[in-house]
């Protein structure tokens, strides 16, 4: 999550983030369904009361925008201090009062942290309540601006969490917002006498007897912490100690403090790692070109900090398990790191990061950057079309009746009609499959997911270029003495004359009722063994033969009239019609193309997806598929000259 941009930032991108607020819950034990003999307790939580929090990992404060908050069921759960172990209950009633959240529920779990929250509530310890909620769009506030929220203007600097999603909710003894709380009531019936008023630890009448076996019980009480905390925390000793813990309680304080912390992942100085820093530092570690272009400058300074020397695959396989809930701290058990990393041991209610998200956003930057390393004359010289799914596509030309006719006295105007021509099209499915497999895991090699993904793009260009040469070049029956846009004969060779006659022989094109189709030639297209004179010929303004006594036109009067379009598809012997010495003259393709390719739903480059490898497989797989059909359009739309008798 990037605390310093001034707009909306969606993390379809960044994936969830946790983000706790705390907030007070009172508890009132009440019976359920009115049978005495049931008794659970129930909670009240005043959640979360909408203003402005500190919250660790987050350098400004934080307000969570309850308008945009999703709350996927009124049953979440309720935890003890986030911790999905120490489970508490359920909620049954979540609602937003007035820019507060409001929670309700009961007791329902039977577990150490259930009973401590209990025992406490009846002590009198005030409760306060932490809200986990996963962050999906921020805005960052600057200072000395302004915001509503919650009904309330809010002054930047301030991060406003505008969408999020409820997962669970959990008592803390001390939260980011003070102003809420959290209480449980005992019913009378089931849970003895009430309280000393003066909440003295001595009952009233205590004999010496008692005093003797109360201070031996204290003595005990305080081995036991010391046992448990084997002098590794000496914080929670003493708050044990000092506020009378039982040894169940200082166990769970010990367990949290050890556990690994998967649920959040900070980078250097409070700042999260988010999925936007986890891309940034996969693409500064592969060093791609333009990356100041694709983040923010504060999210390449994190993940520049927080991965110093670049980050590895395990790595970054090993931050998304632990967003997700992991709690190893290597490597070691890497299917394990990998069913987490890929969301399959998620519980419900932890924050996650989407690996394959990060992957496929990743391996898309190198798929895009090897498909746009080949050759594309191709789109150059087509015009492009979108098709909403594989049917065959039929277009009509617009060369008909379209002349204007003289207008009648009483101002009516005659229809024209258009050609019956029709040209059409189809896009078919490419793809390849590809694995990182177990040995580049092992090797923690971040290569993989660059170099794997800038093969299928590399692939999928080519591919295309294939398809489209392909088609271009199988034109015998296209380029025809009969549709007066084929010439050949030695006089036919790329110079000033050959471009003459080929100019010639387009602008005599004609349409259906034999008149100029008024399209202007616009590109000359030429093999590799053409592409100096082709470039003199657009370029130079002076053509000269310095062959003795031979008569040669000084000027050249095409210089600049059509673009010069080289490719080496054109000579190369594996196509069908390849020639060194043939070249063409084309109309511009939004005028008239002689070819189309068409792309399914618009999209020209291909698509990359990532998922962790099938049972058989232990890797993870990339899958590369691009949606694009080619045809030949309107023959008048260009000249074929042979170049050669």
């Amino acid at each position: 999550m990037k605390p310093t941009n001034p707009q909306p930032s969606t993390l379809p991108d960044d994936g969830p983030r946790t983000l706790h607020i705390a907030a007070t819950a009172n508890l009132e034990l009440l019976a359920e369904g009115g049978d005495p003999a049931r008794t659970l307790p129930r909670f009240r939580m005043l959640a979360y009361t909408g203003a402005p929090m500190r919250v660790s990992g987050w350098r400004y404060p934080v307000i969570l925008d309850l308008a945009g908050l999703a709350i996927p069921s009124q049953a979440r759960p309720i935890r003890f201090g986030h911790d999905p172990l120490s489970g508490v209950g359920h909620s049954d009633a979540i609602r937003i009062e007035e820019g507060q959240l409001v929670a309700t529920g009961i007791v329902s779990r039977d577990t150490p942290a259930a009973r401590e929250v209990v025992i406490s509530a009846k002590n009198g310890f005030p409760w306060q309540a932490s809200v986990g909620a996963s962050v999906e769009e921020f805005e960052f506030v600057k200072e000395g601006q302004s915001v509503l929220v919650n009904g309330r203007q809010q002054s930047g600097p301030l991060n406003v969490v505008r969408k999020s999603i409820l997962g669970e909710i959990s008592f803390v003894d001390l939260g980011a917002d003070g102003r809420t709380s959290a209480s449980v009531a005992a019913n009378r019936s089931t849970e003895g006498p009430p309280m000393n008023p003066s909440n003295s630890t001595e009952p009233t009448g205590s004999t010496p007897e008692d005093i003797r076996a109360q201070a031996l019980a204290e003595t005990q009480r305080v081995a036991a912490l010391r046992q448990v905390c084997g002098g590794r925390f000496p914080d929670i000793e003493l708050q044990a100690i000092r506020d009378g813990w039982d040894e169940t309680r200082c166990e769970l304080e010990v367990l949290r403090r050890g556990r690994p912390q998967a649920t959040t992942i900070h980078g250097s100085g409070g700042a999260p790692v988010t999925r936007h820093v986890l891309e940034a530092a996969c693409m500064l570690t592969a060093r791609l070109d333009g990356i100041d272009r694709m983040f923010e400058p504060q999210t390449l300074d994190i993940a520049a900090q927080r991965f110093r020397g670049g980050i590895g695959l395990q790595e970054l396989l090993l931050e998304a398990a632990w967003a997700n809930g992991y709690s190893g701290r290597n490597f070691r058990d890497h299917r394990a790191v990998l069913e987490y990393a890929f969301g399959r041991q998620v519980e419900a209610g932890f924050s996650t990061i989407d690996i394959g998200g990060i992957l496929s956003n990743v391996a898309n930057k190198f798929l895009l950057d090897g498909f746009f390393s080949v050759e594309r004359v191709w789109r150059n010289i087509c015009a492009v079309r979108n098709v909403s799914d594989f049917k065959t596509v039929t277009s009509y030309r617009l060369i008909g009746k379209d002349q204007y006719e003289p207008v009648a006295p009483g101002g009516e105007l005659k229809h024209g009609t258009l050609g019956n021509e029709t040209y059409s099209n189809k896009a078919d499915t490419y793809g390849l499959m590809l694995t990182i497999d177990r040995q580049d895991i092992i090797n923690d090699d971040l290569n993989a997911i660059t170099t794997v993904p800038r093969k299928l793009g590399r692939g999928s260009g080519l591919k295309i270029n294939d398809v489209f040469w392909t088609t271009f070049l199988k034109n015998t029956a296209f380029f025809t003495a009969g549709n007066n846009n084929s010439l050949i004969g030695a006089t036919t060779a790329l110079g000033i004359d050959g471009l003459s006659a080929g100019e010639v022989a387009f602008l005599n094109q004609v349409d259906s009722d034999g008149k100029p189709i008024g399209i202007m030639p616009a590109i000359l297209l030429v093999p590799t063994a053409l592409a100096a004179i082709g470039s003199q010929l657009f370029k130079s303004l002076e053509l000269r033969d310095t062959t003795a006594n031979a008569k040669f036109p000084v000027a050249n009067p095409h210089q600049g009239k059509f673009r010069i379009e080289v490719s080496r598809y054109l000579a190369n012997t594996q196509y069908t019609g390849n020639s060194s010495k043939a070249w063409y003259l084309l109309a511009d393709p939004t005028d008239l193309p002689v070819i189309e390719v068409a792309f399914l739903n618009g999209q020209e480059a291909p698509t990359i997806e990532t998922t962790d490898a099938d049972f058989k497989v232990l890797g993870i797989q990339m899958r590369g598929f691009h949606d694009f059909g080619v045809s030949l359009q309107d023959s008048r739309g260009g000249v074929k000259v042979k170049g050669e008798a």
